[in-house]
């Protein structure tokens, strides 16, 4: 199979909507990103790596759903030592991309409960051991977050249009 046999099979373009919602998923994450960022230069916590790093890694992961209605997600870069140029299995990638998306699900479904049921009763902890005791975030800190709640089901939604174009692809009806 020739690289323009491989472009053939994915002549399916993605729906519009799984584009406009592939795009909304790093929209979805910049809020929450950016204030824990805001945190690194005026809060004096010893947490300052951790909020680079959790940040750095939402937005990565974030962007990574563009991967699924792009032409870049569906091959490696030519630049990538050993698999450079060769065919990502879309399986593989709508396995990866429903679990992360139906984790996500389960986390914020797992936090709402929790707050409104109190599973599990404790106060705010951050990470490190001289980190104080905070009280509960309020809508001050929440507001960042909301947004972060439809992460989830908009991955799941572009992992099954990516899904379907895969399968259209493979379909020997074409």
């Amino acid at each position: 199979m020739t690289l323009a046999d491989v472009d053939r099979t994915w002549a399916a373009a993605p729906k519009p909507w799984a584009v406009w919602a592939a795009y909304a998923v790093p929209l979805c994450v910049l809020p929450s990103a950016l204030w824990r960022l805001s945190l690194v230069f005026t809060d004096s916590a010893v947490t300052t790596w951790y909020m680079i790093f959790l940040s750095v890694l939402s937005m990565g992961l974030a962007l990574l759903t563009l991967g699924l209605v792009q032409r870049w997600g569906q091959r490696v870069p030519g630049w990538s030592p050993v698999l450079g140029g060769r065919r990502i299995p879309a399986r593989a990638v709508v396995l990866v991309a429903l679990i992360g998306g139906s984790l996500l699900v389960a986390i914020c479904a797992y936090f709402l409960l929790n707050h409104r049921f109190h599973f599990v009763q404790r106060t705010w902890v951050g990470v490190g051991e001289d980190e104080p005791v905070h009280p509960p975030p309020g809508w001050e800190v929440l507001r960042y977050y909301a947004p972060m709640l439809a992460w989830g089901p908009l991955v799941i939604a572009v992992a099954v249009d990516y899904g379907r174009r895969a399968a259209l692809a493979r379909s020997p009806a074409r």
